[in-house]
């Protein structure tokens, strides 16, 4: 009896000693992977949503998309009716033309003065010399000219004078009145930036696609008023998508830009896919302030004070499962920061059995 107690108690010391060998093993692999293999469950698949809001107001008059539509960039998705906008474009070209016109009358008028300047200057030419030989026929012979022939000639020579100035003078007001005659003329660049805002409104009357995507948050049918800058869709874009995986800031010691990452997804069961690290985040918001729009990471509140979590940037490996995955899609995700192969062999049996399990969760 005493000795089947014995064995018995030796048996349960055994165990005991194993259950503290394997926790012991097991408190220093967590302690060993948290920093060698840091992983976490708290990744998501991130991307860029595009608001989609036109920039004029009008009634829309054609839909040419409905909820979940996939789109392309440069894809029509709404009409506002065009109209009145095209009224505004036919607008500013009648004006266009009406300072083209005016500029053309004024150049005939310049043209015209410049003439009366040119007859005006013959004429004084004329008298000039008039007056010149009147001079020296006198000057020769003071009888040979009567008193009345002088006088006429000087007026004649002064008034030439006086019509040379005049005809400059009008050939400055003409030229004054015209302004430049080509695309500086004032009038003509103001009716110009009228019929270029005129047609840069019809042109964005059609509303396309900026990148793309996948349509969301629709509300929209013919009939609904568009204000300009008042979003009218989502567009979940699909040319940018990138996991940012919230590892806590204990995990970060080692983690260097280029680490390969494993990664798993609930939207692809069974599967590991590769990627490496490409940014850690310098800073996160800790309070209700948020000016910066840092990035808001929310911790489990417990007994014990969870550690900060900073978000890290996973890059894929494989162009095409970021196809296949969607905005908010789940992953886990473990880090490989160093060459221990023991390690890195049971992170990396771990993540493959988490893979299988995604199947039942």
């Amino acid at each position: 009896m005493t000795k089947s107690k014995n064995k018995k108690n030796r048996s349960v010391k055994k165990l005991s000693y194993i259950i503290l060998i394997l926790t012991g093993l097991l408190f220093i692999w967590y302690i060993a992977s948290d920093r060698i293999t840091p992983n976490t469950d708290q990744a998501r698949v991130k991307g860029l949503v595009l608001s989609v809001a036109p920039m004029v107001n009008g009634y829309v008059t054609q839909v040419n998309v409905e909820l979940h539509s996939e789109v392309k960039k440069g894809d029509t998705l709404f009409i506002i009716d065009r109209k009145p906008y095209e009224i505004a474009v036919a607008i500013a070209e009648t004006n266009l033309e009406k300072v083209s016109q005016s500029i053309n009358a004024g150049v005939s008028s310049i043209k015209a003065a410049t003439a009366r300047l040119s007859k005006a200057k013959v004429n004084l030419d004329r008298s000039t010399k008039n007056w010149e030989r009147t001079q020296r026929v006198i000057a020769q012979n003071e009888g040979a000219l009567s008193q009345r022939d002088e006088e006429r000639s000087e007026a004649s020579y002064l008034n030439a004078i006086e019509e040379v100035s005049a005809a400059q003078a009008g050939v400055e007001k003409e030229l004054a009145a015209l302004g430049p005659t080509d695309a500086n003329n004032p009038d003509a660049k103001a009716v110009v930036n009228q019929l270029e805002k005129a047609e840069w409104e019809l042109a964005h009357t059609i509303i396309v696609a900026p990148s793309d995507g996948v349509i969301e948050s629709f509300n929209v049918e013919v009939g609904y008023f568009a204000g300009a800058g008042r979003a009218m869709v989502s567009l979940v874009s699909n040319n940018a998508l990138w996991i940012q995986a919230n590892l806590k800031e204990n995990n970060l010691s080692n983690i260097n830009i280029g680490n390969e990452v494993d990664v798993i997804f609930d939207i692809k069961p069974g599967k590991v896919y590769q990627g490496k690290v490409e940014s850690i985040a310098y800073g996160v918001s800790t309070d209700q302030t948020n000016a910066g729009d840092l990035p808001r990471i929310t911790t489990a509140q417990g007994w014990l004070r969870d550690p900060q979590r900073f978000p890290v940037i996973i890059k894929m490996e494989n162009p095409e499962i970021m196809q296949q995955l969607r905005q908010g899609s789940q992953a886990e995700i473990v880090v490989y920061t160093g060459n221990n192969w023991l390690l890195n062999f049971l992170a990396s049996a771990r993540i493959t059995i988490m893979s299988k399990l995604s199947y039942v969760r």
